[in-house]
């Protein structure tokens, strides 16, 4: 049993103690926030500068164009789709895309008219978000002093916000249903023009950049088949169907070719980092609060 006596007479100790560590503990934790989180921050814009740049690599010596690359699209197992695309930091400047026919083995060659290009929406939108990070940062230089862990938590939470956007544009490709495929820009941009029975789409799928033909046909008005329009999706399968100015179709071949991006790889690979470097200054904060039956900030 306890002796209340020498219980009582070591609180003055105990409380002298705590006193001391947690007089040591707001020092460390003043440290944190005057220097660390600054030396954090460097960090992150260091690594975001370099994504940023990959967006937008110049042209070995013309410093004012971005570089283009071209992308050969194949398949090893199929040769119903080939295709060589041009990219230019977020645009498609060229394609050339042979498609040989299902049922007569014919090989149709279609290619971007000369005055159009087409913007992948989704690279486009990754790189505002990497710059809005960017700006996110550069609000709070060296010189700036970070008063409260919370501070610096709303300031992790909003980059952290922009990059995981940023992240799933290019992880995530847009949905769409069949008609709106059939009635995008995208379909106008070819010469000759694409037939009314095949249907194209360019996407990002992480670093991927990926080429899909639809091949239709059309039902006749007098069909029995249970007609069921498809929704939305990235890949539509054979057998979708849908219904456009009074006409059903239904998808009779997909083909999807798809080739790497090396710079893309490079950006998802510079967001990861990123986010764990936010997340470790978030826990090292979390860690001081642990500290005190009260939050200090």
């Amino acid at each position: 049993m306890l002796n209340p006596q020498r219980s009582v007479s070591e609180l003055p100790k105990m409380s002298a103690a705590s006193q001391v560590e947690r007089a040591v503990l707001e020092e460390e934790f003043n440290w944190l926030l005057k220097e660390e989180v600054h030396a954090v921050l460097k960090q992150l814009q260091d690594v975001l500068k370099e994504a940023s740049r990959r967006f937008c690599m110049p042209s070995p010596g013309l410093e004012s164009q971005l570089k283009q690359e071209n992308f050969i699209l194949g398949s090893s197992t199929m040769d119903q789709v080939k295709g060589v695309l041009t990219l230019q930091g977020e645009a498609l400047t060229q394609a050339d895309i042979n498609l040989k026919i299902a049922k007569s083995s014919q090989v149709l060659h279609f290619q971007f008219r000369e005055d159009k290009q087409w913007k992948l929406q989704q690279i486009q939108d990754a790189r505002n978000h990497v710059n809005q990070a960017l700006q996110l940062l550069s609000s709070r230089d060296e010189t700036y002093h970070f008063k409260t862990g919370a501070e610096v938590n709303k300031l992790m939470d909003a980059v952290m916000l922009q990059l995981t956007r940023a992240r799933n544009r290019l992880t995530t490709p847009a949905s769409m249903t069949l008609p709106e495929l059939a009635t995008s820009g995208l379909m106008k941009m070819f010469t000759p023009p694409m037939p009314g029975d095949a249907m194209i789409n360019f996407y990002i799928n992480l670093s991927k950049l990926c080429l899909t033909v639809y091949q239709l046909h059309v039902l006749p008005p007098n069909t029995t088949k249970n007609f069921r329009p498809a929704g939305s999706s990235v890949l539509h399968n054979p057998g979708a169907m849908f219904e456009l100015n009074n006409n059903r179709f239904e998808v009779s071949h997909v083909h999807k070719v798809e080739c790497v991006v090396p710079w893309l790889n490079d950006t998802l690979v510079f967001f990861t980092i990123s986010l764990q470097l936010c997340q470790q200054l978030k826990d090292k904060i979390s860690v001081f609060s642990s500290f005190w039956n009260y939050r200090p900030f």
